[in-house]
């Protein structure tokens, strides 16, 4: 067994929430669902941090509009830094904007590196920005965090819908706990579509275009549209004890 994987619950025991947003495929919004959820819970108090896992396409460093000035510290580990009163880690840090062409063991090295140097301290919630798909890092989170909870993002098309039908079944497989399901990019009538996923609609959000407009800017993304929806999504969520 990797000792640093020992380390990992160490490291979380002070966080009581850990929500993993998770989608079957790329552009269904999945990043901007986990910022815009990140900031909503901040601003009901909570105590909130996000790592963004995506590490072949991160993006919440530009949704957030993260400065370049913001680096984490070191102290017996990392210490994230916080951006707009969340603490925000994410492997663009060490990488900048370069690819990082992680396969195999190497990616599931990345993953347990982070998830093993990175001291969040107390937390209300931890949300992470999963990659899409059902690859090695999904799996290798569900093992390595086994109390995350997760939330699927998908949009009403039928090719997000397909996709995210095996994501959930997987995590069905792996007796995953799931928060629901959050339908972004709504058409009209669209909600019906998610009801053969057998998976609680926790919202569905509409196509915003002002929230393309605010991303980097937290004082333009609050007054979105967008934002009001996951501000209830985040009220939802602090309901549910699973």
């Amino acid at each position: 067994m990797d000792p640093r994987s020992a380390i990992i619950p160490k490291r979380m025991e002070s966080v009581r929430r850990i929500i993993a947003v998770a989608a079957g495929k790329g552009g269904v919004g999945k990043s901007s669902i986990a910022c815009g959820l990140a900031l909503a819970l901040h601003d009901l108090g909570y105590g909130v941090g996000l790592l963004d896992l995506d590490f072949y396409g991160p993006s919440a460093h530009v949704i957030l509009g993260v400065r370049e000035d913001i680096r984490p510290q070191e102290e017996y580990g990392i210490l994230p830094p916080t951006v707009d009163g969340i603490k925000f880690m994410s492997l663009v840090y060490y990488a900048s904007e370069h690819p990082v062409p992680l396969r195999g063991l190497d990616l599931t090295n990345a993953l347990i590196e982070l998830l093993a140097i990175t001291c969040w301290g107390p937390l209300d919630f931890l949300i992470i920005d999963m990659p899409p798909g059902l690859g090695e890092a999904t799996l290798d989170l569900i093992r390595l965090l086994p109390r995350a909870e997760f939330l699927v993002v998908t949009t009403p098309s039928r090719v997000a819908l397909a996709t995210v039908r095996k994501l959930i079944e997987l995590l069905k497989q792996q007796r995953v706990s799931l928060l629901g399901v959050l339908l972004n990019m709504q058409h009209a009538d669209s909600s019906s579509l998610v009801i053969s996923l057998e998976v609680p609609l926790l919202e569905a959000l509409p196509f915003d275009p002002q929230w393309e407009a605010a991303l980097g800017d937290r004082a333009r993304l609050v007054r979105t549209l967008v934002y009001g929806r996951l501000r209830e999504v985040a009220q939802k969520i602090q309901k549910i004890i699973i």
